[in-house]
């Protein structure tokens, strides 16, 4: 049983930590295990990740592989918890529901937490909101960007006035 009580952060990689944009100053990195895109990791985000307090859970479809190959990248220290996905067709749940959702809360429990991903959308907000009871942030990142100083500004103002 876990009796870890601070906010869950669960974390895409493909978008919010890896992102897809290339900024035209921006010179390309070595390549990384085979791909080329890893050299787009920042890796400083993990320390400021961990600042938040929250526990920080992989929500992401590189399931076990972000542990050994992102978080090492990006200075997050593994193993992080990994939501596994459950079996799916795309019309489980409401039109416009993404498919994490529903895991993810069920994972949350009554416990708050912030999501971060570059593929939420309004039925994804109004169906937390529906069907959690605790307080939750759906932040969604620019997948062109990545998570930017603005993002860590939302997810830290929300749990100073969310969570004790």
């Amino acid at each position: 049983m876990n009796t870890d009580e601070r906010p869950l952060l669960f974390l895409d990689v493909d978008g919010p930590l890896l992102p897809f944009g290339a900024t035209a100053d921006a010179a390309p990195g070595p390549v990384q295990d085979g791909n080329p895109l890893l050299a787009r990791l920042d890796p400083t985000v993990g320390t400021r990740l961990l600042a938040l307090g929250c526990e920080l859970v992989w929500a992401t479809t590189w399931g076990h592989e972000a542990n050994e190959v992102v978080a090492p990248l990006i200075g997050l220290p593994p193993p992080l918890p990994v939501l596994e996905w459950p079996a799916h067709t795309p019309a489980d749940g409401p039109h416009g529901l993404h498919w994490k959702t529903r895991p993810i809360v069920a994972w949350a429990g009554s416990r708050p937490f912030i999501w971060v991903d570059d593929e939420i959308g309004p039925m994804d907000r109004q169906w937390v909101e529906a069907q959690h009871p605790a307080p939750a942030l759906l932040h969604r990142v620019d997948p062109s960007q990545g998570l930017t100083e603005a993002d860590f500004s939302v997810l830290a103002q929300w749990l100073r006035e969310t969570a004790p």
